[in-house]
């Protein structure tokens, strides 16, 4: 396994903050970052490949061609502040690698932060939780020591302290390793109602980037997020006014509109990449040990995308004989 760390300019920093993102439910991390580096007109200064962490589930077809997708790529980009406050370095990348590997990528990460003495790092996540869609989200938050968590708590944040529970992937994997290495780290996850974990959720990423703002003392323009996040909840009521006939749109939404809306919206939106390829993992474990079948089905349930994998995984309890009379019918 070989990971490449390419470095085009040494920048000098002062006490940076790392800010690490990447795809996951909702985009809310991805979608958050990129906002910054645009907004902060942050500059690219080093680059982290890994081929092999980033196996091709599929094909891509552009200009009717079939091509590989290209591999995983990660990109750090600095940024100084002119206020006296940290200066920052954020690492993008656009996917997550297979897990079993994401501790050494996690390490080289982290291993050039070191280089720059970062103390700190922040990740993003989003948190579904029963919420309606037109509701400000709140946002919680997870940190590697007490004393960032007794700071995070102060009353004027209004962050709400993740007592239990799990941060999945590379957002908690890193702020995990980053503890071992000395380093103090916290989550921000921001609320996405349950039926839109598959599509852009602009408005739990601009819930973040407030607090953000806040904790960093940024003053980043918040007005691009806000406009996009009030048109994904134009463009969601839209679908529930035609989902639902007119004499219930003054009531909640039931589960049966809510399973119609999550069909509606998966139309209009994507599985991440990382995502897709864990599932196909698991698939081809499960295939060979089907006690894997129960690992399998939480994450397809997690990502609402049962239905489109429910004849391939009904297929992995079928006998042998079953399975050759499905082919020949």
């Amino acid at each position: 396994m070989k990971i490449y760390l390419s470095v085009t300019k040494k920048p000098k920093l002062k006490k940076p903050i790392l800010i690490c993102a990447w795809p996951g439910m909702g985009e809310v991390a991805l979608k958050l970052g990129s906002y910054i580096k645009d907004q902060l007109k942050m500059e690219e200064f080093a680059a982290l490949e890994a081929p092999e962490l980033f196996p091709p589930a599929g094909i891509l077809i552009e200009n009717n061609l079939i091509q590989l997708p290209k591999p995983g790529l990660g990109k750090f980009w600095f940024y100084k502040t002119k206020s006296g406050q940290n200066d920052l370095i954020l690492f993008l990348s656009s996917a997550q690698p297979l897990l079993e590997h994401a501790y050494e990528y996690c390490r080289k990460i982290l291993a050039l932060s070191k280089e720059f003495a970062v103390k700190k790092i922040i990740t993003f996540a989003a948190m579904p939780q029963a919420i309606d869609h037109t509701v400000t989200p709140e946002v919680w938050f997870a940190a590697t020591n007490k004393k960032a968590s007794d700071e995070l708590e102060a009353p004027h944040l209004g962050l709400k302290a993740l007592s239990s529970g799990q941060v999945s992937g590379l957002n908690g994997l890193l702020l995990g390793i980053a503890g071992e290495m000395g380093m103090e780290g916290i989550c921000l996850l921001g609320e996405i109602p349950l039926f839109t974990i598959q599509i852009e959720n602009p408005g739990s990423s601009l819930a973040i980037l407030n607090k953000l703002n806040q904790l960093l003392k940024l003053n980043v323009d918040t007005s691009a997020l806000a406009s996009q996040a009030k048109f994904m909840e134009q463009e969601i009521n839209k679908l529930i006014d035609f989902i639902q006939a007119p004499e219930q749109h003054s009531g909640p939404i039931g589960e049966e509109e809510i399973e119609k809306i999550k069909k509606s919206l998966n139309l209009y939106t994507k599985l991440p990449q990382s995502a897709r390829e864990k599932i196909e993992k698991l698939f081809a474990e499960a295939k060979q040990d089907i006690a894997k079948a129960n690992e399998l089905k939480k994450e397809l349930d997690q990502w609402n995308v049962y239905k489109e994998y429910e004849d391939r995984f009904l297929d992995l309890f079928k006998k042998p004989k079953e399975k050759e009379e499905k082919q020949h019918n």
